[in-house]
């Protein structure tokens, strides 16, 4: 496996703090978000004195978690749904998001020695979503709403999705179920690139709704409206820093770190970040260290 460096060679801490003498690679996967966490881990733990070696930007879930479990990468930022069903293996998420961080976490470190730290509050599970001044032309609001729209208005409902959203369990096939959609006709849904299906929604010409990242600073900045999930069928997708058991127990602090930092972390906050990157075209690492400052993180 090739990983990925964003920068080359590491930065080293203050020599002071919590986590002195330490020497920690932190990785993280490829997309915006979790490239920000993963420098929002950096610059925390160079900031308690550790000697950081960035490796993020890896490419893909499997081989990012094969990083840390080979020893490549030291922790990095993954999410519950990710983990329960890619990982763990399980077919049904649980749709209460304490006790499915708690099924996680516990069943991750008995199986396999990985430690997960405290969760963030944010969400990045997939989701609908439509222009907002459609879903009021088209009067939805949730995704129940889908069914009785294509009753009326077959037509109306066009929906955008990228390949592998269109194959997965907890992606299209299980929604149109969940929501009673299954004789949808396949002229419906246009597979496209990720990226694109946030364009596509706007315009509205090829589809009115579109498989989005809850998280995704798109959403706010073409003013899209995320229809409410309301039977709960997508997995919650907290994030949180996952770690050996044996890199815990070895630098317990790290928890002690991280933990106020994760609970600042919400679906609005990540968002705007998000944003930062993916929309106005900054660095994840400027827009890291500008968060850890403003809310007193780092100095």
């Amino acid at each position: 496996m090739t990983v990925m460096l964003a920068s080359c060679g590491g930065a080293t801490g203050s020599g002071e703090g919590k986590l002195s003498g330490a020497s920690l690679a932190v990785g993280s996967k490829d997309f915006s978000e979790n490239i920000i966490l993963g420098y929002i881990t950096k610059l925390a733990l160079e900031e308690e004195g550790a000697t950081v070696e960035d490796r993020t930007n890896i490419q893909g879930s499997v081989a990012t978690r094969n990083a840390l479990t080979s020893g490549e990468i030291d922790i990095y930022w993954d999410y519950t749904g990710t983990a329960w069903i890619t990982y763990l293996k399980h077919t049904k998420p649980i749709p209460d998001s304490k006790k499915q961080f708690q099924a996680v976490a516990k069943e991750d470190l008995k199986k396999n020695g990985i430690k997960w730290l405290p969760r963030a509050p944010l969400n990045n599970t997939y989701a609908l979503a439509v222009r907002s001044e459609a879903a009021k032309k088209l009067g939805v609001s949730k995704l129940s709403d889908l069914q009785t729209l294509y009753e009326e208005n077959p037509d109306a409902v066009t929906i955008c999705v990228e390949s592998e959203f269109k194959t997965r369990d907890d992606g299209l096939p299980g929604m149109l179920k969940a929501y009673n959609l299954q004789d949808l006709p396949t002229d419906n849904i246009k597979v496209v690139e990720t990226g694109v299906i946030y364009t596509e929604v706007d315009k509205g010409t090829s589809c009115n709704f579109g498989e989005v990242f809850a998280t995704d600073g798109r959403i706010d900045a073409l003013n899209l409206t995320v229809l409410e999930d309301d039977r709960s069928f997508f997995p919650i997708y907290n994030a949180a820093p996952t770690l050996k058991e044996k890199t815990f127990k070895k630098n317990p602090e790290i928890k002690e770190i991280l933990a106020p930092i994760a609970a600042k972390l919400d679906t609005k906050t990540m968002s705007q970040l998000n944003a930062q990157v993916d929309v106005q075209g900054e660095d994840p690492e400027d827009v890291a260290q500008e968060w850890l400052e403003k809310e007193g993180f780092i100095s």
